[in-house]
């Protein structure tokens, strides 16, 4: 293996790998430098075990509520199955074959931990302590993603809590599950455990989902609720283990659980990668622009969680594409498309985010919410539409519930963004996806014709609650 490449990656993960073969397919050469298991945190302890823990009680839900289904479903999920299929479906913690993806993609990897060393320079120490000096001819890749944050909170570090890398990989649940936090791992993660028949409390002062529209919040902390799950708007003011039970203060109460799970936010993982050998702030989050270049440098990217623009994994590896095609076009010459919404651009970072969040009800939601477009100073109409008159949702599901909102940019007659709360109304997030980043004007979409009877159905709807512009 050579010691110089064209572009050097420090992580192996997800987006970090998006930027390597994007990288090799315009004619260069790459290396991803991985400590830890080859694919990362999506691929292990994050999306797909924790969607894996969550679909088995979401899938008999859905079987309760359709008559001759019902009738044959009896008892709750068999939690063994559901996390052996949990742990086939992360391979048991295994990289090799992802490994293999890597290699026969044309991309060298080295395991070890990496270190800014320099200008181009990167430093790696391997497992037995040896090091090994690494150059990239054009540039470096800083894809090392985020870490838990754990809140101040006296007595949580000595309680060891688990972080959601604990809470998706667990062999066994736990009794009774503490959450502190009401963001998306919080909630799919109560979610989860209380399909187990664990018994879970939130602890969440601002309320769950902070950030979602108003009617998707109180959707979700309802259905929680009713499966079982206490929920209480209070800050944790100090946390004790005493043997195998951990106990939570809070608002002069306690709640005594079996295992505690921290999910407050995600922390920059750079504070131990060289950053202030090239004039950066260790542990801090990285300044980028559009191409995904670390602002006040030539040769300096960084992708994914660590520029703190999108932690999701869909949006990193969206801005690896980016930034893996605009190294290679830079290095070889090429006309560089850096106008918004171009080639070699994260555009969407800003206004027209998707995301999931598989609770019960499920909440998929992409561009603005109606608060953040009139904080942006649109002058917005809102159309709101209840999912349970749609036809297709009629068959889906006995007496179901879910609702949609559309916030439409007056001005320009285009959807801002989009919110759908119910079941199975992830797969119809990529349609509203389209609709915000192709700022598709409303009179051309009454021709885009719903088939019958889908729960698409659900724009026809819309379009007529707003009415013609």
């Amino acid at each position: 293996m050579s010691d110089e490449y064209d572009v050097v990656i420090l992580g192996a993960g997800a987006v970090a790998e998006n930027v390597a073969d994007r990288a090799v397919q315009g004619g260069l050469t790459a290396v991803l430098i991985e400590s830890e298991l080859v694919g990362g945190e999506c691929s292990y302890w994050a999306c797909m075990p924790s969607k894996a823990l969550i679909r088995s009680g979401a899938a008999l839900r859905a079987a309760e509520r359709v008559p001759g289904a019902a009738e044959a479903v009896s008892g709750g999920v068999d939690v063994a199955a559901v996390l052996a299929r949990r742990t086939r479906i992360v391979h048991d913690w295994d990289d090799s074959g992802q490994v293999e993806w890597v290699h026969g993609a044309g991309i060298d990897l080295v395991r070890g931990h990496a270190r800014l060393s320099g200008v181009k320079s990167v430093t790696v120490t391997t497992s037995d302590g040896s090091e090994r000096s690494l150059t990239a001819r054009h540039a470096v890749v800083i894809s090392t993603g985020s870490d838990p944050l754990l809140p101040d909170i006296p007595g949580l570090l000595e309680a060891a809590p688990w972080t959601p890398r604990e809470a998706t990989s667990a062999r066994v649940p736990p009794k009774r599950l503490a959450i502190i936090g009401g963001g998306v791992v919080a909630v799919e993660m109560a979610t989860a455990y209380s399909s187990f028949g664990t018994e879970v409390t939130v602890f969440a002062r601002s309320g769950l989902l902070p950030g979602q529209e108003d009617f998707a919040r109180e959707a979700v902390t309802a259905a929680l609720r009713d499966s079982g799950v206490d929920i209480r708007r209070a800050a944790p003011t100090r946390v004790e283990r005493s043997g195998g039970e951990v106990t939570v203060h809070s608002d002069g109460e306690a709640v005594v659980a079996d295992e505690l799970l921290v999910a407050t936010g995600r922390v920059p993982r750079t504070s131990d990668i060289g950053a202030e050998t090239v004039g950066l702030t260790p542990g801090g989050w990285i300044d980028v622009d559009d191409t995904m270049l670390v602002r006040g440098f030539d040769w300096l990217y960084a992708t994914g969680d660590v520029n703190h623009r999108a932690l999701l994994t869909h949006q990193g590896k969206y801005q690896a594409r980016a930034a893996g095609d605009v190294i290679a076009a830079r290095a070889k010459g090429r006309t560089v498309d850096d106008s918004p919404w171009g080639a070699h651009v994260a555009t969407a970072d800003h206004r027209a985010v998707p995301q999931v969040t598989f609770s019960e009800p499920t909440v998929a939601s992409v561009g603005l919410t109606s608060d953040e477009a009139r904080k942006a100073g649109f002058d917005i109409r809102v159309v709101d539409y209840d999912l349970g008159w749609v036809a297709g949702a009629s068959l889906q599901a006995d007496d179901y519930e879910g609702h949609a909102r559309m916030v439409v940019d007056e001005e320009r007659k285009v959807v801002l963004g989009v919110t759908f709360v119910g079941q199975d109304v992830a797969e119809m997030l990529q349609a509203a996806t389209i609709a915000v980043v192709g700022e598709v004007p409303l009179d051309r979409l009454w021709h885009a014709v719903p088939a019958y009877p889908t729960m698409n159905e659900v724009w026809l709807r819309l379009l007529e609650a707003y009415g013609r512009p």
